[in-house]
């Protein structure tokens, strides 16, 4: 009855429900962990529709792929000077520590959408499952099957303007590292080929701390990292997210023909960039060496993706030109 219901919300909760609503871990401003492995999204950034954006002349819409799971995909289709012009395709995924933010957010909409109209893609962002509602593998499979449903061109747009056979590849943070992992998969399990990959500050970590990190901001990623993905084998160890891990699969497994890796100096994630790219270069990877191999480059000064938060600055103007001329095979 509404008496009793009334009665049951004013009784006392035991101590059992007070430990579950313990807070375990707080990153301030993006989440907080609870001990019954709850999460409380700090961090929610207005929801953009999809549509026409007179501004950059690039119209979106939205793309459900799997009514049951839930995924989706944001197009991004720029103007076109001429309707027969195909473009290549350009899928991407977001960051977020696999825990936050969406294909739909402003964070991601301004960006998949300035990124379409300066390098004249095709963009498909990828709005794949979160954790801890859905934890790791969740958001890789999500990722992997939205890359197999772009590179079959599914969709009108993609057909009649993409250009498949040149597909790539790019994300930030936990999307950098999706890119990463689909690469690796690619070598496992048939896959369209990838002409280029864009990894724009990775997010990976490892048990064993790297000169110039901060072993305080390691652990807290570490912790994050095991509440995303619980089945980790070897906690930070886990090859998904330090691909140098003993037992991880060589880099000499990544498909694509050009990759680029992308830091910011101040960046907490800089010495595992750098180390990244080191054991790409060093690898019996590299690709296409007459269009580039993997290339790199470090935004002085800058911290974590500091180009969604301060896209208008000269450093965030100068990662976007590099990521364009990396796309137009400059």
């Amino acid at each position: 009855s509404k008496a009793q219901d009334k009665h049951l919300l004013r009784s006392p909760r035991t101590a059992m429900d007070a430990d579950a609503d313990t807070v375990v871990f707080e990153a301030p401003a993006h989440f907080r962990f609870y001990k019954s492995g709850r999460i409380e999204r700090l961090h929610r950034p207005p929801i953009l529709p999809a549509g026409d954006d007179e501004a950059t002349g690039v119209t979106s819409k939205d793309v459900v792929l799997d009514a049951d799971t839930g995924l989706s995909v944001r197009l991004y289709l720029p103007k076109l000077q001429e309707p027969s012009t195909k473009l290549l395709v350009l899928v991407y995924f977001h960051g977020g520590s696999f825990l936050i933010e969406s294909a739909d957010s402003s964070t991601y909409h301004n960006y998949v959408n300035a990124l379409a109209a300066a390098a004249g893609v095709l963009a498909v962002s990828v709005d794949y499952r979160l954790a801890p509602e859905h934890p790791l593998p969740a958001a890789y499979d999500d990722s992997w099957a939205a890359l197999q449903w772009a590179a079959l061109a599914q969709d009108e747009w993609i057909r009649e303007h993409g250009d498949t056979a040149r597909l790539f590849l790019a994300g930030d943070s936990a999307g950098g590292n999706i890119v990463h992992n689909v690469l690796i998969r690619a070598s496992f399990q048939p896959a369209p080929r990838v002409e280029g990959a864009i990894l724009l500050h990775p997010w990976f970590g490892g048990n064993t701390f790297l000169e110039g990190e901060v072993e305080a901001k390691a652990k807290d990623m570490a912790m994050i990292w095991e509440f995303a993905c619980p089945g980790a084998v070897g906690g930070a160890d886990d090859p998904r997210m330090n691909p140098m891990a003993p037992g991880a699969p060589g880099m000499e497994n990544l498909r694509c023909e050009r990759m680029l890796v992308c830091a910011g100096e101040k960046d907490w994630l800089a010495a595992r960039d750098r180390a990244y790219y080191a054991a790409v270069t060093t690898s019996a990877w590299r690709g296409s060496v007459s269009r580039g191999g993997v290339a790199w480059i470090e935004s002085e000064g800058e911290g974590h993706v500091f180009f969604l938060k301060k896209p208008d600055c000269a450093r965030a103007k100068e990662l976007m030109a590099r990521v364009v001329a990396f796309i137009a095979g400059a």
